[in-house]
């Protein structure tokens, strides 16, 4: 349902508060004594049927004898009675609701929510805290306290944890634009809060206590649109949860759902941290305006030890000491005392002056191979914390705001006033060392997340044979099998084009014996079954063999099988020629399927101790060569194939095509529901795969799709404009430098028509903007050209309910006047009745009268626009659908 009537619980004109009490120490006398007391601007109205007056307010009886219509209503009565009042409510007209009452039954809940339907009525809670806008004066939830008004909103599902944190918070003054507790959920959820908050001008970062998501693709579609208009933070509860499918795979033993939330985070763009007071602090740095563009951090300090403390904690949370040029060391070595440390960390020696701050300071900012300083100060007798803070604070002003300055100013009397200097000055500050590093690892987590959203990817790999594959899987379905054997694991693999090592069956030992004397050379051995998921582990696999030593080997190998595993079903053998390649690394890829996110790609270290190394991470699909690049970039495994020693570097370009390929696979035939690659070799020379698990099965009706949308591949088409053939599809990745060379085509006439303003070149940012989008929310038309330049762009943003959409058209200057754009306008026009939008408009400068005469063929009526420079143009649909 999105943000439809939420303007009710965020801007009302009035309230009632349905069970409210007298009672001391009842939660409707706490709410009450919150609500009347916030300072809102419009009538409050109690409703009690025992009660007169609650705290000389007039007290109602019933919610019909309420002598005004209130738009939000906060209900704290007992379970049983909330149905009732939510039907009371909506036939009196009322918006929204706040349900504090815990306790409610599935059938109470139910009941509930088919009160709230047939007016839109939205609810939060049941169960929970309540509903605080400290700027309107609305504190309709029974806290120990009213926060100050700020820019943070809050959004928890856990009440306890909303007053922690408001607790933590008020002792600091930090000041809230909402905190919203959603308790269970049952209507308004995280999806609906993010859509609301990213277009809330008072709110100016966003913080999350999640504990468990329900809808994951609106969660993913609007968290997306969230963090791209503002900080996004968020704390999930439950880390130590674990995967229930270790028994089949590595995949489903290391893919744990806390794993799977990580992933969702970061594709969201939101940042991830572990504890309260790590929400509020990180909120602070990614406040400051810091821009960091990699990991490598300089720290600059008057005490060596303290400069230890925060190197240890760089690298142990993936960060690097930078390197520093020998420009920058010669000036600082012209300033500091001949014993200064020389190196990353800067020590200048405990009576560095505030002169030597500044200099040094100045220095590594100049140094391309640091990406951020990290100013340190440790209290002594011979020189003055707070001075040194003012020379930081008058060097950064040199450079500007944005100046990638954090600090640690060590202690607490003799310091306090330089950090509070600091902190006045919007530069980061700390009181200890693996508190300023985590700050600056914040900025790089964050920032690393940002870049992703708008990274231009290559052109995914098409799959060699899909339709191959799901024929495969739908025949061992339909043979009633739960996994697929070696020869059809492998074949799928080989359909979307993974490399695969040849393997031969064999019913027998002589007849293993007879594949390996018709291979040549040396073979693996493995044994067949449909019941061992780890052949090592029970002496199932036997490497290097001779032609002439594999029928022995088989004899003894199934002897060793059967009797480790006396109820498996053994089918024989695998015979495979051997991948000799000296000094390749052995890794791990795999699918598994997510209850809550649907299907997520693993990679990592492999080989027979994968689960031990543990050393892996997750994406979600659909991935992209960008996106599988960063994936690997998060392991450990990621500096072996790097090269060292001589060693080469893999093929990471052959590795990330392998992961896109396998994130195509999940999302194509959602009947695969684990698959394990283990090991997948890489060198130099390329990848493959020499062992592969696939485990079978029909999908849940209930299962989730991807909780992002793959691209639309069935909004493709062909059409013939005069002499011309184009592709109509949707925009991709791939197609921001199409957008920039498009606007380069046209007039700047067109350009401003389309705009707004005057662009002499469309900046990379917009047109990474413009072709990433949310296939869920959004859709842009593009028509193509047969030497692939873009000539058109048709535009669509459908508003979080799905009922209308802004659309926006262009056509390239030297391609208008032959039917374009009324092709376009059409197909989009097309697209938004089959989404179900009920109104298309958009904005039209009012000086381009050839884009307001189309829009009046196609059956656009005009209504007046805040811009008086443009003309709003709308066409409503007869029907949805």
């Amino acid at each position: 349902m999105t943000t439809r009537n939420l303007d009710a619980l965020f801007s009302p004109r009035a309230i009632a508060l349905v069970g409210a009490s007298n009672v001391e120490g009842s939660v409707g006398e706490v709410v009450a004594r919150n609500l009347l007391g916030a300072g809102f601007a419009g009538p409050i109205l109690p409703v009690n049927p025992h009660e007169s007056a609650i705290r000389s307010s007039l007290a109602y009886a019933r919610v019909s004898d309420l002598p005004v219509v209130p738009d939000l209503a906060v209900i704290a009565t007992p379970p049983a009675t909330v149905p009732g009042l939510i039907a009371e409510l909506a036939a009196k007209g009322c918006r929204a609701a706040v349900v504090i009452t815990a306790g409610l039954d599935s059938v109470q809940r139910q009941a509930m929510l088919d009160a709230a339907r047939p007016s839109l009525l939205r609810i939060v809670g049941p169960n929970c805290l309540g509903f605080i806008s400290p700027a309107r004066g609305i504190n309709a939830s029974f806290a120990h306290l009213t926060p100050a008004p700020g820019g943070l909103a809050l959004v928890a599902q856990s009440g306890a944890i909303a007053l922690a944190a408001l607790d933590w918070a008020q002792a600091r003054q930090i000041g809230f634009s909402h905190v919203v507790t959603i308790g269970d959920a049952a209507d308004v959820d995280f999806g609906d809060l993010l859509d609301h908050l990213a277009l809330d001008t008072a709110t100016t970062a966003i913080l999350l206590y999640v504990e468990s998501i329900r809808d994951a693709r609106k969660f993913m579609t609007a968290g997306r649109i969230a963090a791209r208009a503002k900080p996004v933070v968020v704390i999930k509860a439950g880390r130590s949860a674990a995967g229930s499918k270790a028994a089949f795979s590595h995949t489903g033993a290391l893919a744990g759902a806390d794993a799977v939330y990580d992933a969702a985070f970061r594709r969201a763009g939101m940042l991830r941290v572990g504890e309260l007071r790590e929400l509020f602090d990180a909120v602070e740095t990614l406040s400051a305006g810091l821009k960091v563009t990699g990991d490598r951090l300089a720290i600059l300090t008057n005490g060596g030890g303290a400069g230890v403390m925060a190197a240890d904690a760089l690298e142990a949370r993936g960060g690097r000491l930078a390197n520093l040029s020998p420009q920058t060391l010669a000036a600082i070595d012209a300033a500091a005392p001949a014993n200064w440390s020389h190196g990353d960390p800067v020590d200048i020696i405990g009576d560095a002056r505030p002169a030597l701050y500044a200099t040094a300071l100045e220095a590594l900012l100049q140094d391309p191979g640091a990406d951020a300083i990290l100013v340190m100060n440790c209290p002594t007798a011979v020189t003055d914390s707070t001075e040194a803070a003012l020379a930081v604070i008058a060097t950064r002003d040199a450079h500007g705001a944005g100046a990638p300055i954090l600090s640690c100013w060590l202690g607490e009397t003799a310091v306090a006033e330089g950090r509070r200097r600091l902190a006045a000055a919007k530069i980061p500050a700390h009181e200890t060392p693996d508190e300023a590093v985590r700050a600056f690892m914040h900025l790089v987590d964050y920032g690393r997340n940002q870049e992703l959203l708008l990274r231009t990817p290559s052109l995914p790999p098409t799959p060699a044979d899909p339709v191959a594959a799901r024929a495969i899987v739908q025949r061992a379905l339909a043979a009633g099998a739960d996994t697929l054997g070696d020869a059809d694991a492998r074949a799928v693999l080989r359909a979307y084009g993974v490399p695969v090592v040849e393997s031969r069956a064999a019913d027998t030992a002589e007849a293993a014996a007879a594949v390996a004397a018709e291979l040549g050379g040396a073979v693996a051995l493995k044994i067949r079954s449909p019941d061992i998921s780890h052949k090592t582990d029970l002496g199932g696999v036997a490497l290097g063999l001779a032609p002439e030593a594999v029928a022995a080997a088989a004899r003894a190998m199934l002897a060793q099988v059967a009797a480790k595993a006396p109820k498996a079903r053994l089918a024989g053998f695998e015979v495979e020629q051997m991948v000799e390649r000296p000094g390749a690394q052995e890794l791990l890829a795999g699918i598994v399927r997510d209850p809550t996110f649907g299907p997520v790609v693993l990679f990592g270290h492999g080989g027979v101790a994968t689960e031990v190394i543990a050393d892996r991470t997750l994406g979600l699909t659909p991935l992209d060569d960008v996106l599988a690049r960063d994936m690997i970039a998060r392991t450990r495994v990621s500096k072996l194939l790097a090269g060292y020693r001589g060693r080469p570097p893999a093929d990471l370009d052959a590795l990330c095509e392998v992961l896109v390929r396998l994130s195509r696979l999940a999302t194509d035939i959602p009947e695969i529901q684990e698959l394990d690659i283990n090991p997948l070799v890489a060198d130099a020379t390329g990848v493959i795969a020499l062992d592969a698990r696939i485990r079978i099965g029909e999908p849940p009706a209930t299962a989730p799709t991807s909780a992002i949308r793959p691209y639309p591949d069935d909004l493709v088409s062909t059409r013939q404009l005069g002499a011309e053939i184009l592709t109509v599809r949707p925009i991709r990745p791939q197609d921001a430098p199409g957008l920039v060379a498009m606007v380069d085509a046209s007039t700047p006439e067109d350009v401003r028509l389309r705009f707004g303003i005057g662009l002499k070149r469309l900046p990379d940012l917009w047109a990474a903007r413009l072709s990433q989008i949310d296939y869920d929310r959004e859709m842009a038309l593009v028509a193509e050209r047969a030497d692939g330049a873009l000539v058109s762009v048709a535009r669509l943003a459908a508003d979080p309910e799905g009922a209308a959409g802004e659309f926006a058209l262009m056509v390239r200057s030297d391609a208008q006047d032959h039917g374009l754009g009324r092709m376009m306008l059409a197909a989009l026009l097309d697209h938004a009745r089959a989404r179900g939008l009920t109104r298309v408009w958009g904005d039209v400068a009012a000086d381009n009268p050839r884009m307001l005469a189309m829009a009046h063929e196609f059956g656009f009526t005009r209504e007046t626009c805040p811009d008086q420079t443009r003309v709003r143009v709308v066409k409503a649909f007869a029907s949805a659908g």
